[in-house]
């Protein structure tokens, strides 16, 4: 079983980021971690998603330093991270 998301907090992003689809930075316990540097993007669908943080190498390609493992597990944990924001039931 998988932990849940728990003291979820919200950074809302400046007028300018938020006009380029960024809502603000999230960061939430998961279990025995502290997860930080999540942002809330809304995609140019009109979903809101989140996006972990990563390094790019020199080919540019992103390695992110944690993730969900699958779409199911990154599904959940957005459902819950945005009913913890008042966000509601975003996606299915």
């Amino acid at each position: 079983m998988m932990a849940e998301p728990s003291r979820v907090r919200l950074t809302l992003a400046s007028k300018a980021d938020a006009e380029r689809g960024l809502f603000g930075f999230v960061a939430f316990r998961l279990g025995e971690f502290e997860i930080d540097g999540v942002t809330l993007r809304r995609t140019r669908a009109g979903e809101l998603t989140l996006s972990y943080p990563a390094r790019r190498d020199r080919s540019g390609r992103d390695h992110p330093y944690f993730r969900p493992i699958g779409d199911r597990a990154r599904r959940r944990i957005e459902s819950q991270v945005f009913e913890a924001l008042g966000l509601g039931e975003v996606r299915p």
